[in-house]
Formats: structure tokens, sequence, C-alpha cells
């Protein structure tokens, strides 16, 4: 393959990373697993390897952790902050669904405002519901420097698999 190639291939890549990695910044953006199946691209392109097959592996195992990071970690905030667990999932049902049928905002307003109306019927107490809310969305805060601590670590096992293949290639 000529270098020119690998380069533009190179470029095309970063950008796609990079393009997850802020994607991150919006809630609903699989930004992650934009980058997984980036990784899986230049795998697919360049061939795994020993090491590419290892270095994938490892971004493999982030990505699944960061999917899975915002809806424990906004599960388990809100359950510290007192919600029923009927009332955390029909929050996270409503948040997929309405992401579904009002994208991109719908989700991130569904979401807290179920949580808030399902907990203030349970609890009679409007500061109550509240209060859990806020613990649902500090458990969002909490996910998102997850979800992007993991994509910067995939970002950079990306660099050393490119800089491995282009060193074999180049």
């Amino acid at each position: 393959m000529p270098v020119w190639l690998i380069t533009a291939i190179n470029i095309l890549t970063i950008i796609m990373m990079f393009f997850g990695l802020f994607g991150l910044v919006i809630p609903i953006f699989p930004g992650n697993v934009v980058m997984w199946v980036t990784a899986l691209v230049y795998g697919l392109v360049f061939g795994f390897g020993r090491t590419g097959g290892i270095i994938f592996g490892f971004i493999s195992l982030f990505m699944i952790v960061a999917v899975f990071a915002d809806n424990f970690m906004m599960g388990m905030k809100a359950k510290q902050n007192g919600a029923a667990w009927l009332s955390i999932i029909l929050a996270l049902v409503s948040g997929v669904l309405f992401t579904f049928i009002f994208p991109p905002v719908g989700g991130i307003i569904a979401a807290p405002l179920v949580l808030y109306l399902v907990e203030f019927q349970r609890l009679k107490d409007s500061a109550e519901a509240a209060n859990v809310v806020k613990g649902m969305l500090l458990g969002w805060g909490q996910a998102f420097i997850i979800r992007f601590g993991l994509g910067v670590i995939m970002l950079g096992l990306w660099v050393v698999w490119a800089f491995l293949v282009f060193k074999k290639t180049g």
C-alpha cells in the first residue's frame, strides 16, 4: 500500500476518532462506539496482527465500559438519593424512547422529567423528588467524565497502533 494512502487513511481515522471523542459532549451521542467502529475498520484495512488484536481488545473493553457507564452511574446516583428502582427504570426507558421520538434532546428532557414525576407521585414531596433528579444528573456528569476519559485512552491506544502499523509499512 502506498505511503500516501496509508497517510490518508490515518488522517481520516484520526478525524473520526476526534469526532467520536468530542461527540461525547452530547449526552446521547455514542462517541465511544464511533471510536470503536473506527478502530475496527482500521484493523480490517491494515490487519490486526497480534499487537493490533491486543490493542483492539482493550479498545473494545473500554468501549463496553463506557457504554454502560451512563445508565449505571445515573441509576446508582438516583438510587443513592432515594429513588425507587421502578422510577429509575421508567426514567431510563423514557430517555431512550424519547431520544428516538424527538432527537437529539428528547431523551435528555424526558429522563429527568419522568424521574421527577414518578418520584413526586411516590413521595408526595417536591423537594425529595428534585433531590432524586439531582442525584441522577450528578451521575450523568460523572458518567461523562468516565466516558471521555475512556475515549482519550481509546484514542491513545489507536495512536500507538497506528504508529506501529506505519513503522511496519513505511
